[in-house]
């Protein structure tokens, strides 16, 4: 494990507007740690045959939410510094009354210290949630609806590539720490894109054709259905000679239940050549990419960090900006991209992400009570359509700061 440090911020963080805090009654930062935390204790429990001292561990940490105080970590790692310098606000403070995103990443390292994922023994480097991941590999789940839409797909390249990254996009769906796809899975499309709130697909397909694009970075978030769409989009992104190479950015470790990590990727690949015949294919053309190096695989210790991106460390910082473009995936790449705050909904996109280090596209599901980019007015309108339209899953953005 390398050790970790907190860099300075990019931007001055009090000029962001308030964060999502755990304590704010009825908002959903507040129900994930009243209810959807203790849920995940319980769900990473039942599917793990973890020995009884792992199990009071677990037993523990779950009465400390409930109804204690944080506490820093007890073990030696390289990273506890890390995590003692940017927790030390908290230690004492029920996990109820704290930041929601630094309250969830720590909460995922608290697992791994509970499931000895960093100690001798035969824990060590099991993913606690590798079972519960495994549910989407089965040939009848993800690989079967990426074969389904491999053969859907246009012969235009255009229309090939917005549907693509449509099927990026509602692949963030299905995240098992909170599983929105099920109540959603009977969506028409024609519905699906009117539930599209800001849609910078075209821009983007337009970014790629009036310009050579040699290295993208696509951070990816989830395993599963939405690792094996993105590599879908990517495997199109390579195939039509829109990109030269393609770096996928992914978790060093194991975080926020679905998250995928660098060996999700071979796991992905290897159901797909279980999959059809499309699908198959798909896993063959992947595996040329990553032979011929033009498809390539990396990691950072900031991505299973509590840290947003305008605290980026300096090498990661470089890489990013020597990208030609950076696609960032998911609700919580999201969050950290604007700090986890308040921002009033028509805010600017564009401004609020100036200080990123590239052109910027993110694909997200809404899960969480913040957005940016919204016509006046709009986001009224939909809160009396939909109480719940900003954590349900329903909407999502395809939102970019192409410049």
């Amino acid at each position: 494990m390398v050790v970790p440090v907190v860099p300075p911020s990019l931007i001055d963080p009090e000029a962001l507007p308030p964060p999502l805090m755990t304590s704010e009654l009825g908002s959903f930062a507040y129900n994930t740690f009243k209810v959807r935390i203790p849920r995940i204790i319980d769900d990473i429990v039942a599917h793990n045959a973890f020995s009884e001292e792992i199990r009071q561990a677990m037993a523990e940490l779950r009465s400390e939410i409930t109804e204690g105080t944080i506490r820093p970590l007890r073990e030696s790692t390289p990273d506890k510094p890390f995590w003692d310098q940017v927790s030390r606000p908290y230690f004492g403070r029920s996990w109820l009354e704290v930041p929601w995103y630094w309250a969830e990443a720590y909460f995922y390292r608290r697992v791994l210290e509970a499931t000895r994922y960093f100690q001798p023994g035969p824990w060590h480097g099991v993913d606690p949630y590798a079972t519960i991941k495994g549910t989407e590999w089965r040939p009848d789940a993800a690989p079967r609806m990426i074969d389904r839409l491999l053969r859907s797909l246009s012969d235009d390249p255009e229309t090939r590539f917005r549907q693509l990254l449509y099927a990026s996009l509602w692949g963030n769906r299905v995240d098992l720490s909170y599983n929105v796809a099920a109540h959603l899975a009977g969506t028409e499309a024609e519905d699906e894109l009117s539930n599209i709130l800001v849609d910078d697909g075209e821009a983007a397909w337009r970014y790629l054709q009036d310009r050579s694009c040699g290295r993208i970075i696509l951070i990816h978030d989830n395993a599963g259905t939405e690792l094996l769409a993105d590599l879908a989009l990517v495997d199109f992104l390579l195939c039509e000679e829109l990109a030269s190479q393609v770096d996928l950015h992914l978790k060093a470790q194991p975080f926020f239940v679905s998250d995928a990590m660098l060996a999700d990727v071979e796991v992905g690949i290897e159901a797909l050549a279980r999959g059809d015949e499309a699908a198959r294919q798909l896993g063959e053309r992947l595996r040329g990419h990553l032979a011929g190096g033009r498809l390539r695989l990396y990691t950072h210790w900031f991505y299973t960090t509590s840290l947003f991106y305008f605290q980026l460390p300096d090498d990661l910082r470089a890489i990013l900006a020597s990208a030609d473009w950076v696609i960032l995936k998911g609700d919580v790449n999201y969050r950290r991209l604007l700090g986890d705050a308040h921002w009033p909904p028509t805010s600017s996109f564009e401004r609020a992400t100036a200080y990123f280090p590239a052109p910027l596209l993110t694909l997200r599901t809404l899960k969480s009570e913040l957005i940016v980019g919204l016509a006046p007015g709009e986001a009224e309108r939909l809160s009396q359509e939909d109480p719940t339209w900003m954590v349900n899953g329903r909407r999502g953005v395809i939102q970019g700061r192409l410049t």
